[in-house]
């Protein structure tokens, strides 16, 4: 093994290895027949990266990831001897996917490459070794392999050391690392965040020095990325670490412009603190959940990528909007709206899907509703209209919300909780009564058309906009008192005298 400044100790490897094994126990008779598959045709195979490093950490690894000597034709030919089904998972770059009934692994020819210096793209070369394969990867602890079937291991790098030191290191030069692939930088927030990894000084240094390099990675890796730290299960580790070096300054530019604000309660040192707060708390919520009163109730899956995303950019609006009052007070006013739509900006740039981007500016905007409720004064009108607001993004509001409460003062924040008890209580009545969830006006188009004598058309759908608020407002009137009402309201319409 390579030494190198720091390094420290590990256990013996014997019994390590005797672990990491075991635990790859229901995957050994594939990694031994693909191993001897490939070296019966006079090639090289191991077990790479990640699954590697989970067996170690005894932890479940979702991919098979291999490297090979041979070459992609070569793999395929192999791989079709052995699966149901192989295909093209990106030739150039050496990788050929394989399935044989659930189980689906990745062979990689070993690779050499790097990007240019303004390529959004890498420049492909194949490797000879399995050493100058690990040397390409991304940290220590991912260039760990074992060669198969032998299941000799090979750790050139020292990652079995960083992996007790719970340490991130690059294996070569971080600087010549992230050249390479600014990407890797990303990755070591994630697994700050999915592992509680720490970044090692001169990586962190370097990621310092180089956050703009990440520029030319594009906005699809970018965000594949992001999205895998925050369904980590400690999103904050990461979130800080792109924050601390600059990283965040080029992905999510909104979150380190937070602290700069000052929180209008004061309750926090800045709203950067408060928003990663809301966060960890909505987290902490997601999965099955009880209401006094209610009993279980509708939980949010976890981890859930919409809530996640709402949670931490819920104040994003919040720079452009501050406003300092008189006597010293901070005022944010409509910042809500503002961040709504700085939301679908950003998401929208990072390339995430139209719903995604849909559910969570509408989140954003809806979070400061249940701050009206005071202490129940809303009426029966003002909560299905939170509940019709809300639509199918209710649950995670309901979450978004009671993490939005991170005071201090135990008292006041009891208060809080009790006060949103009664409104979830007091919309599970309505729900069960009205069927608020697919609230409709009391007359559909046909009969609203057949009512006015009009066709379809604008002044069908503000008829139909009309009748709706009377739904929301009046609750359930009968089709009688509906169409009263709806020929009340056409009487003052200028159209009315047209027909």
């Amino acid at each position: 093994m390579t030494a190198y400044p720091g390094a420290v100790s590990t256990p013996p490897l014997a019994p390590l290895l005797q672990r990491a094994t075991a635990h790859l126990a229901p995957v050994m008779p594939l990694l031994t027949e693909l191993g001897e598959l490939f070296t019966g045709a006079g090639h090289e195979i191991a077990l790479v990266g990640g699954p590697v490093r989970d067996a170690f950490l005894g932890r479940e690894s979702p991919d098979i990831d291999l490297t090979t000597s041979a070459s992609p034709d070569e793999t395929e030919a192999l791989l079709k001897t052995w699966g149901s089904a192989t295909w093209d998972m990106g030739r150039a770059f050496g990788t050929i996917g394989a399935r044989r009934g659930a189980t689906v692994v990745e062979v990689t020819t070993y690779r050499a490459d790097a990007y240019e210096p303004e390529s959004r793209k890498p420049v492909v070369a194949f490797g000879t070794s399995l050493e100058e394969d690990l040397v390409r990867r991304d940290f220590a602890v991912n260039a760990m392999a074992l060669r198969l079937p032998s299941m000799e291991f090979v750790d050139p790098y020292d990652g079995l050391a960083d992996l007790a030191e719970r340490r991130l290191r690059t294996p070569s030069a971080p600087e010549v690392s992230f050249s390479d692939d600014p990407l890797r930088m990303m990755r070591a927030a994630r697994f700050a965040a999915q592992l509680g990894f720490h970044v090692e000084p001169s990586a962190e240094a370097a990621m310092r020095d180089m956050a703009d390099r990440l520029s030319i990675i594009s906005a699809e890796r970018v965000r594949d990325e992001l999205t895998k730290l925050l369904l980590a299960p400690s999103p904050r580790a990461g979130l800080a670490l792109l924050v601390e070096t600059g990283l965040a300054d080029q992905v999510l530019p909104e979150l380190p412009a937070l602290k700069l604000e000052v929180d209008e309660h004061h309750r926090h040192k800045d709203v950067y603190e408060h928003s990663l707060t809301v966060l960890e708390q909505a987290i902490a919520l997601e999965g099955p959940r009880t209401v006094p009163g209610l009993g279980a109730v509708e939980p949010v899956a976890a981890p859930d990528l919409v809530l996640r995303l709402a949670a931490l950019l819920h104040d994003i609006g919040k720079p452009a909007t501050r406003t300092f009052e008189t006597g010293g007070g901070v005022s944010f006013h409509h910042h809500e709206m503002v961040g709504a739509k700085m939301t679908r900006k950003r998401l929208r740039e990072l390339r995430f899907d139209k719903d995604t981007v849909k559910q969570v500016s509408r989140l954003v905007e809806l979070h400061l509703r249940f701050h009206g409720y005071g202490g129940g004064e809303w009426t029966d009108s003002a909560v299905r209209r939170y509940v019709t607001d809300a639509g199918p993004l209710l649950s995670r509001l309901h979450l978004l919300t009671r993490s939005d409460t991170t005071t201090r003062n135990r008292r006041k924040a009891e208060r809080l909780s009790r006060t949103y008890d009664d409104l979830e209580a007091r919309i599970a009545k309505l729900l069960a009564e009205e069927e608020l969830a697919a609230v409709r006006p009391e007359l559909d188009g046909n009969q609203i058309a057949e009512t006015l004598g009009i066709r379809p058309g604008p002044v069908l759908g503000r008829a139909y906009k009309h009748l709706l608020a009377v739904r929301l407002d009046q609750g359930v009137i009968g089709e009688d008192a509906a169409r009263a009402e709806l020929l009340r309201w056409w009487s003052e319409q200028p159209e009315s005298a047209d027909v």
